[in-house]
């Protein structure tokens, strides 16, 4: 059994490029969904290419298909086509929110950590008379960003 954690917009994932590896002819994979192998057509018509001329069977269950028959076949080709569909339009909505977030005024990620306190911070770790876990509580600067500091201020 091989589980990804990572996206299927990933063309090499390391889980399925093992599963490759391992298949020999008259093994049958079963996938979750077609949207979990794959959000582009491409991908997914390249990887269906590649079992096929492997003589691996492919089986959906959310989509309870067979790709060993004629109709399974059709069938996954548009199902192939909804998922990179679905996954386009999450892009684009994605996108337009964070262009929309922006006009009014609003940037994303984290706010950045006041200066004054992280050299603060910095100042007493020099000192060596506070551990680094008093230092955090002390100074509100948190235990990454004092050693990202320390880094380029030794």
């Amino acid at each position: 059994m091989f589980q990804e954690k990572m996206t299927g917009t990933k063309a090499s994932r390391p889980q399925l490029d093992l599963l490759l590896t391992k298949l020999r002819v008259g093994d049958t994979v079963i996938i979750e969904s077609f949207s979990r192998l794959g959000r582009s057509l491409k991908d997914l018509l390249n990887l269906m290419d590649k079992f096929q001329a492997l003589g691996v069977t492919l089986v959906s269950l959310k989509e309870s298909l067979d790709m060993s028959t004629p109709t399974g076949k059709l069938l996954s080709r548009l199902m192939m086509s909804f998922a990179e569909f679905e996954r386009d339009t999450i892009v684009q909505r994605t996108n337009e929110g964070l262009a929309s977030a922006r006009a009014r005024g609003r940037v994303g990620g984290r706010p950045r950590i006041d200066d004054k306190k992280v050299q603060k911070a910095v100042k007493l770790y020099q000192a060596g008379a506070y551990s680094i876990k008093e230092i955090v509580a002390m100074s509100g600067v948190s235990r990454a960003s004092l050693y990202r500091a320390l880094e380029k201020n030794p």
